[in-house]
């Protein structure tokens, strides 16, 4: 077995630790975030990934994973270091890669003899130049250091299961060394391994993520088309998936992407593109599709309600995606932005985000209310608002639902409901490229 170093214990740091560690991989994981830390070593995750708390308790609890605040411990602890901090948009859309650039200094300047640094973080091309040329600067005489990319495709709400079972692996590698010491590390997959040089294995990351924000812009696109002429963006896109060269895949209309990847890494692969002299309008009009997805809900509410000022709105779905409690670049926050300027009576519900969501948005009595469950949430609502796929909302009782509701009104953002299980039911429906089901008066 191993001994690996994963520095940053987010998302992706926490599952590439606690996965290979149930590889059987003594793992030691390094944070600045001390509360964190207190948390992880009890064993407890501290965000919400199905599967994720029990693997962390288990080999916490079996001494396979260990953590510390101490970088140049990390930094002399292993030969093979995964890089997996944070690397948030600045507002020009680049990644910000201050923490990357602060972690490759201090293993340059602390480390001894080999180690290969492996960026799991996603960043833009040409990243791991700038990690090879700070390690060259800062590095002591005695150290060789290694780069390497190894891309992370994992989705929240199946990360572990995506690390375990991955699509393919791909190994961005510049020395024998560094190849054979990955190749080493994911001997036990079956799945394809690609070995490329570094910059392709950045890029493979990028595009894929832009690549699957195309397809679901381009289905909302669709949707806004269906909308005027009468059609049905479900049955249209079902009809598009049974053609294997496009896949039914991502092709689900709705309140659009969001979460720590799709949005980021569009605007990021978009400025990289430009920097580099090619023209990056496709990619901005996928961003600029998306953004205009609120301003669709917002304007279904305003047709359905007439006037939002004033009423009191349910949302259930406050996660960008169900089995996650990430609420970053969530529909729901811009949603909840504009309809609290109105200003409406917002109830909240959402199985898992909700104390990620009281941050940015604290309860307000008579403003903003959070809910324990969804029929609270829609006591006295004029409108429910749908906004994550949450498979709860599947199989609510709709009927007692409505029997609580000022108005039986719903606005579903991702689809998920049936129209004419609605109709029967007597509500107002409205969703994403379908006809809406309205009263006569």
């Amino acid at each position: 077995m191993v001994p690996l170093t994963v520095i940053g214990t987010g998302y992706v740091g926490l599952v590439t630790a606690a996965c290979f560690a149930e590889m059987g991989h003594p793992v030691l994981g390094v944070d600045r975030d001390r509360e964190k830390l207190n948390l992880l070593r009890t064993g407890t995750c501290p965000f919400y990934e199905p599967g994720l708390d029990a693997l962390v308790a288990k080999h916490v609890g079996s001494g396979r994973i260990t953590f510390t605040d101490d970088l140049i411990h990390g930094a002399r602890a292993s030969r093979i270091i995964f890089i997996c901090v944070g690397t948030p948009p600045l507002p020009d859309g680049q990644a910000d890669l201050s923490q990357v650039e602060e972690v490759a200094r201090q293993i340059a300047e602390h480390a001894d003899g080999y180690r290969l640094l492996v960026e799991k973080s996603t960043v833009p091309v040409r990243t791991a130049q700038w990690i090879k040329r700070t390690c060259a600067l800062f590095r002591r005489s005695n150290a060789q250091i290694d780069v390497a990319s190894n891309p992370e495709f994992l989705r929240e709400g199946s990360a572990v299961h995506d690390f375990l079972h991955p699509d393919r692996i791909v190994l961005g590698v510049e020395s024998d060394e560094g190849r054979d010491q990955l190749l080493k590390l994911y001997k036990s997959f079956t799945c394809p391994i690609l070995v490329t040089n570094i910059a392709t294995a950045e890029l493979i990351k990028h595009a894929s993520n832009a690549f699957l924000a195309m397809k679901i812009s381009f289905v909302n696109f669709a949707a806004d088309v269906c909308e005027r002429v009468g059609a049905d963006i479900g049955q249209v896109a079902e009809g598009m998936g049974f053609d294997q060269r496009i896949g039914r895949a991502f092709l689900y209309a709705g309140a659009g992407y969001g979460g720590s990847c799709f949005p980021k890494d569009v605007k990021a692969f978009m400025r990289m593109a430009e920097e580099v002299g090619v023209e990056a309008g496709l990619l901005r009009e996928v961003d600029r599709i998306n953004d205009l997805r609120i301003e669709r809900l917002l304007a279904k509410l305003r047709e359905a309600l007439w006037v939002i000022n004033g009423k009191t709105i349910a949302v259930l779905g406050l996660a960008f995606k169900p089995n996650t409690d990430d609420i970053r670049e969530a529909p729901s926050l811009r949603l909840i932005g504009r309809l609290a300027e109105g200003p409406a009576r917002l109830r909240l519900y959402d199985p898992q985000a909700m104390g990620r969501m009281r941050e940015v948005f604290p309860a307000v009595p008579g403003r903003i209310e959070y809910a324990a469950s969804p029929a609270e949430a829609a006591q006295g609502a004029e409108a429910v608002v749908v906004l994550t796929e949450w498979e709860e909302f599947k199989t609510l009782d709709f009927e007692t639902l409505k029997r609580g509701m000022r108005t039986p009104i719903i606005v579903d953002g991702r689809n998920m409901l049936d129209p004419a299980e609605m109709a029967q039911l007597g509500f107002e429906y409205y969703s994403v490229g379908r006809p809406a089901i309205r009263h006569a008066f």
